[in-house]
Protein backbone atom coordinates (compact mmCIF):
# COMPACT_ATOMS: atom_id res chain seq x y z
CA UNK A 1 0.00 0.00 0.00
CA UNK A 2 1.23 3.40 -1.12
CA UNK A 3 1.86 6.40 1.94
CA UNK A 4 -0.50 8.69 3.25
CA UNK A 5 0.01 11.84 1.58
CA UNK A 6 0.79 14.42 4.49
CA UNK A 7 -1.73 16.64 4.68
CA UNK A 8 -3.96 14.20 5.63
CA UNK A 9 -2.26 13.46 8.61
CA UNK A 10 -3.44 15.13 12.23
CA UNK A 11 -1.58 18.01 13.31
CA UNK A 12 -0.53 17.29 17.02
CA UNK A 13 -0.04 20.30 19.74
CA UNK A 14 2.89 20.09 21.30
CA UNK A 15 2.55 19.37 25.17
CA UNK A 16 4.00 21.96 26.45
CA UNK A 17 1.70 24.98 24.84
CA UNK A 18 0.63 26.58 28.09
CA UNK A 19 -3.57 26.79 28.82
CA UNK A 20 -4.90 29.98 28.42
CA UNK A 21 -5.80 30.98 31.45
CA UNK A 22 -8.91 31.79 32.54
CA UNK A 23 -9.06 33.74 36.00
CA UNK A 24 -9.63 36.95 34.89
CA UNK A 25 -9.13 39.34 38.51
CA UNK A 26 -5.53 37.50 37.89
CA UNK A 27 -5.30 37.78 34.90
CA UNK A 28 -6.22 41.85 35.03
CA UNK A 29 -3.93 41.85 37.82
CA UNK A 30 -0.98 40.74 36.39
CA UNK A 31 -1.55 42.87 33.39
CA UNK A 32 -0.92 45.69 35.78
CA UNK A 33 2.54 44.61 37.22
CA UNK A 34 4.62 46.86 34.63
CA UNK A 35 2.84 50.28 36.55
CA UNK A 36 5.72 52.57 37.80
CA UNK A 37 3.51 54.38 40.08
CA UNK A 38 2.97 52.21 43.58
CA UNK A 39 -0.06 54.67 44.51
CA UNK A 40 -2.05 54.00 41.44
CA UNK A 41 -1.10 50.25 40.98
CA UNK A 42 -2.67 50.20 44.78
CA UNK A 43 -5.50 52.48 43.90
CA UNK A 44 -6.12 50.43 40.18
CA UNK A 45 -5.61 46.97 41.73
CA UNK A 46 -8.44 47.40 44.44
CA UNK A 47 -10.30 48.99 42.09
CA UNK A 48 -10.21 45.64 39.79
CA UNK A 49 -10.50 43.14 43.08
CA UNK A 50 -13.46 45.34 44.82
CA UNK A 51 -15.51 45.31 41.28
CA UNK A 52 -15.15 42.07 40.10
CA UNK A 53 -15.79 41.00 43.50
CA UNK A 54 -18.87 43.38 43.46
CA UNK A 55 -20.01 41.65 39.59
CA UNK A 56 -19.71 38.11 41.64
CA UNK A 57 -21.57 39.09 44.56
CA UNK A 58 -25.16 40.26 43.09
CA UNK A 59 -24.37 37.86 40.15
CA UNK A 60 -24.74 40.69 37.86
CA UNK A 61 -26.66 40.29 34.16
CA UNK A 62 -24.96 41.49 30.58
CA UNK A 63 -28.42 43.45 31.22
CA UNK A 64 -28.03 45.13 34.41
CA UNK A 65 -24.68 45.69 33.00
CA UNK A 66 -25.63 47.45 30.27
CA UNK A 67 -28.01 49.41 32.33
CA UNK A 68 -24.79 50.38 34.53
CA UNK A 69 -22.99 51.64 31.50
CA UNK A 70 -26.00 53.58 30.08
CA UNK A 71 -26.68 55.10 34.07
CA UNK A 72 -22.73 56.44 33.78
CA UNK A 73 -23.12 57.50 30.57
CA UNK A 74 -25.80 59.87 31.03
CA UNK A 75 -24.32 60.79 34.24
CA UNK A 76 -21.51 62.09 32.23
CA UNK A 77 -23.50 63.89 29.83
CA UNK A 78 -25.24 65.85 32.06
CA UNK A 79 -22.29 67.30 33.37
CA UNK A 80 -20.87 70.94 31.85
CA UNK A 81 -19.05 73.91 33.50
CA UNK A 82 -20.63 75.00 35.86
CA UNK A 83 -22.97 71.40 37.12
CA UNK A 84 -21.16 68.06 38.45
CA UNK A 85 -23.23 65.40 38.12
CA UNK A 86 -20.71 63.22 39.07
CA UNK A 87 -19.72 64.68 42.38
CA UNK A 88 -23.69 64.74 43.18
CA UNK A 89 -23.51 61.29 41.95
CA UNK A 90 -20.55 60.93 44.71
CA UNK A 91 -22.62 62.70 47.22
CA UNK A 92 -25.79 60.61 47.60
CA UNK A 93 -23.82 57.43 47.35
CA UNK A 94 -22.27 58.86 50.50
CA UNK A 95 -18.66 58.27 48.78
CA UNK A 96 -17.95 61.82 49.66
CA UNK A 97 -18.42 61.96 53.06
CA UNK A 98 -16.39 58.88 53.26
CA UNK A 99 -13.36 60.20 51.10
CA UNK A 100 -13.68 63.45 53.62
CA UNK A 101 -13.68 60.81 56.53
CA UNK A 102 -10.30 59.29 55.36
CA UNK A 103 -8.62 62.36 54.98
CA UNK A 104 -9.35 64.08 58.11
CA UNK A 105 -9.06 60.81 60.22
CA UNK A 106 -6.05 62.52 61.87
CA UNK A 107 -7.13 66.14 62.19
CA UNK A 108 -6.52 67.53 65.74
CA UNK A 109 -10.40 66.86 67.68
CA UNK A 110 -10.20 70.92 68.41
CA UNK A 111 -10.03 71.57 64.66
CA UNK A 112 -13.18 72.38 62.56
CA UNK A 113 -15.21 69.33 61.32
CA UNK A 114 -15.33 69.21 57.63
CA UNK A 115 -18.60 68.25 55.09
CA UNK A 116 -19.35 67.91 52.05
CA UNK A 117 -18.12 70.65 49.35
CA UNK A 118 -20.71 69.48 47.28
CA UNK A 119 -21.42 70.33 43.61
CA UNK A 120 -21.71 73.82 43.73
CA UNK A 121 -18.46 75.19 44.37
CA UNK A 122 -17.80 77.61 41.77
CA UNK A 123 -13.85 79.81 42.16
CA UNK A 124 -15.04 82.53 40.29
CA UNK A 125 -16.60 84.00 43.70
CA UNK A 126 -16.31 87.70 43.47
CA UNK A 127 -14.08 90.08 46.60
CA UNK A 128 -15.93 91.45 49.02
CA UNK A 129 -14.83 93.87 51.62
CA UNK A 130 -15.71 92.75 55.28
CA UNK A 131 -19.07 93.51 56.05
CA UNK A 132 -20.09 92.92 52.39
CA UNK A 133 -22.96 91.34 51.11
CA UNK A 134 -22.71 87.70 48.96
CA UNK A 135 -26.21 88.47 48.15
CA UNK A 136 -26.61 91.07 45.65
CA UNK A 137 -30.11 90.28 44.59
CA UNK A 138 -31.44 89.90 48.15
CA UNK A 139 -33.28 87.56 48.03
CA UNK A 140 -33.93 85.78 51.84
CA UNK A 141 -34.03 87.31 54.86
CA UNK A 142 -30.75 88.99 55.67
CA UNK A 143 -27.98 87.74 58.17
CA UNK A 144 -24.83 88.78 59.01
CA UNK A 145 -21.97 85.97 59.83
CA UNK A 146 -19.33 87.06 61.36
CA UNK A 147 -16.63 84.95 63.55
CA UNK A 148 -12.73 84.31 63.50
CA UNK A 149 -10.06 81.85 61.74
CA UNK A 150 -8.00 80.29 64.63
CA UNK A 151 -5.19 77.82 65.04
CA UNK A 152 -5.72 75.03 67.21
CA UNK A 153 -3.83 76.42 69.86
CA UNK A 154 -6.27 79.66 69.42
CA UNK A 155 -4.19 81.65 68.06
CA UNK A 156 -5.63 83.93 64.85
CA UNK A 157 -4.89 83.69 61.63
CA UNK A 158 -4.47 86.71 59.72
CA UNK A 159 -5.06 87.24 55.85
CA UNK A 160 -6.52 83.54 55.94
CA UNK A 161 -8.85 83.20 52.58
CA UNK A 162 -12.73 82.31 53.34
CA UNK A 163 -14.80 82.12 50.63
CA UNK A 164 -18.19 81.29 51.07
CA UNK A 165 -21.38 80.28 49.12
CA UNK A 166 -25.49 79.63 49.54
CA UNK A 167 -28.83 79.02 47.98
CA UNK A 168 -30.71 82.12 47.48
CA UNK A 169 -34.08 82.12 50.19
CA UNK A 170 -35.89 80.22 47.27
CA UNK A 171 -33.64 77.35 47.24
CA UNK A 172 -31.71 77.84 44.84
CA UNK A 173 -27.91 78.35 43.97
CA UNK A 174 -27.44 81.03 41.23
CA UNK A 175 -25.79 78.40 38.99
CA UNK A 176 -29.04 76.61 38.78
CA UNK A 177 -30.54 79.90 36.37
CA UNK A 178 -30.48 79.47 33.14
CA UNK A 179 -30.00 83.00 32.96
CA UNK A 180 -27.00 83.53 35.34
CA UNK A 181 -24.42 86.12 34.09
CA UNK A 182 -22.62 87.10 37.24
CA UNK A 183 -21.70 84.91 40.46
CA UNK A 184 -24.35 85.56 43.08
CA UNK A 185 -24.91 84.07 46.87
CA UNK A 186 -21.20 83.88 46.67
CA UNK A 187 -18.10 85.31 48.07
CA UNK A 188 -14.90 85.48 49.38
CA UNK A 189 -12.37 87.97 51.67
CA UNK A 190 -9.97 87.74 53.60
CA UNK A 191 -9.35 87.68 58.10
CA UNK A 192 -7.82 91.04 59.29
CA UNK A 193 -5.15 90.60 61.74
CA UNK A 194 -6.82 89.67 64.48
CA UNK A 195 -8.07 86.75 62.34
CA UNK A 196 -11.78 88.09 61.75
CA UNK A 197 -14.18 88.28 59.23
CA UNK A 198 -17.94 89.66 58.63
CA UNK A 199 -20.10 89.40 55.60
CA UNK A 200 -23.63 89.33 54.98
CA UNK A 201 -25.64 86.55 53.24
CA UNK A 202 -29.20 85.43 53.43
CA UNK A 203 -30.62 83.18 56.03
CA UNK A 204 -30.40 79.50 54.75
CA UNK A 205 -33.17 77.52 53.66
CA UNK A 206 -33.85 73.90 53.05
CA UNK A 207 -33.98 72.58 49.38
CA UNK A 208 -33.99 69.67 47.41
CA UNK A 209 -30.93 68.44 45.36
CA UNK A 210 -31.25 68.46 41.68
CA UNK A 211 -33.40 65.79 40.25
CA UNK A 212 -33.53 66.44 36.96
CA UNK A 213 -30.40 63.56 36.22
CA UNK A 214 -29.32 60.20 36.84
CA UNK A 215 -28.36 60.82 40.62
CA UNK A 216 -32.22 62.27 40.72
CA UNK A 217 -33.22 59.11 39.03
CA UNK A 218 -31.61 56.79 41.42
CA UNK A 219 -32.62 58.48 44.06
CA UNK A 220 -36.25 57.89 43.07
CA UNK A 221 -35.84 54.58 42.15
CA UNK A 222 -34.80 53.55 45.85
CA UNK A 223 -37.28 55.65 47.74
CA UNK A 224 -35.06 57.95 48.90
CA UNK A 225 -35.26 61.69 50.19
CA UNK A 226 -34.14 64.62 48.21
CA UNK A 227 -33.81 67.30 50.78
CA UNK A 228 -30.85 68.81 52.19
CA UNK A 229 -30.85 70.75 55.45
CA UNK A 230 -30.36 74.29 55.69
CA UNK A 231 -26.56 75.35 55.25
CA UNK A 232 -23.89 77.92 54.20
CA UNK A 233 -20.79 76.97 52.49
CA UNK A 234 -17.31 77.93 54.06
CA UNK A 235 -14.26 77.06 52.52
CA UNK A 236 -10.98 78.20 54.66
CA UNK A 237 -7.27 78.20 53.80
CA UNK A 238 -4.09 79.85 55.06
CA UNK A 239 -0.73 79.25 53.91
CA UNK A 240 1.11 76.62 56.41
CA UNK A 241 -2.45 74.76 57.14
CA UNK A 242 -5.20 72.33 56.27
CA UNK A 243 -7.47 73.98 54.16
CA UNK A 244 -11.31 73.10 55.35
CA UNK A 245 -14.03 72.63 53.33
CA UNK A 246 -17.45 72.55 55.77
CA UNK A 247 -20.51 74.02 55.89
CA UNK A 248 -22.68 75.37 58.96
CA UNK A 249 -26.20 73.84 59.38
CA UNK A 250 -29.36 75.51 60.89
CA UNK A 251 -30.54 74.20 64.30
CA UNK A 252 -33.74 72.59 64.40
CA UNK A 253 -33.81 71.85 60.50
CA UNK A 254 -36.29 68.95 60.22
CA UNK A 255 -33.55 66.84 57.82
CA UNK A 256 -30.66 67.60 59.68
CA UNK A 257 -30.94 63.07 60.09
CA UNK A 258 -32.11 63.01 56.70
CA UNK A 259 -29.20 64.79 54.68
CA UNK A 260 -29.23 63.60 51.21
CA UNK A 261 -25.61 63.63 51.07
CA UNK A 262 -24.96 62.73 54.70
CA UNK A 263 -22.89 65.85 55.33
CA UNK A 264 -24.49 67.42 58.36
CA UNK A 265 -22.37 66.96 61.30
CA UNK A 266 -23.73 67.99 65.35
CA UNK A 267 -20.36 70.06 65.81
CA UNK A 268 -21.43 71.91 63.24
CA UNK A 269 -25.16 72.93 63.63
CA UNK A 270 -25.36 77.00 64.65
CA UNK A 271 -28.33 78.72 66.10
CA UNK A 272 -29.13 81.87 63.95
CA UNK A 273 -30.45 85.03 66.89
CA UNK A 274 -32.63 87.63 65.65
CA UNK A 275 -30.73 90.74 65.21
CA UNK A 276 -33.02 93.54 67.00
CA UNK A 277 -35.26 96.02 65.66
CA UNK A 278 -33.52 98.84 64.11
CA UNK A 279 -30.38 96.40 62.66
CA UNK A 280 -29.07 96.18 59.66
CA UNK A 281 -29.80 92.57 59.42
CA UNK A 282 -32.72 90.18 60.19
CA UNK A 283 -30.74 88.22 61.72
CA UNK A 284 -27.11 87.23 63.42
CA UNK A 285 -24.39 84.05 62.85
CA UNK A 286 -21.63 83.89 65.02
CA UNK A 287 -19.09 81.08 64.07
CA UNK A 288 -15.26 80.72 64.38
CA UNK A 289 -13.13 78.06 62.54
CA UNK A 290 -9.91 76.21 63.59
CA UNK A 291 -7.54 75.35 60.82
CA UNK A 292 -5.06 72.64 61.68
CA UNK A 293 -1.23 72.87 60.79
CA UNK A 294 -0.60 71.14 57.78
Amino acid sequence: MGLRPAFLEPVLMPDALPRIPTDVTAQTLRSLEQCGDPRLLEIVSALVKHLHAFVREVRLTPDEWMTGIDFLTRTGQKCDAIRQEFILLSDVLGVSMTVDDVAHAEVPPNATESSALGPFYTDDAPEIEQGGTIARSGKGESVLVRGRVLDVRGEPIAGALVETWETDGEGLYDTQYANRVEPDYRGQLRTNAEGAFSFVAVKPVSYSIPTDGPAGEMLRATRRGTMRPAHLHLKVGAAGYRPLATSIYSAGDPFLFRDAVFGAKSSLVEEYRPAGEGAATHWILERDFVLADA
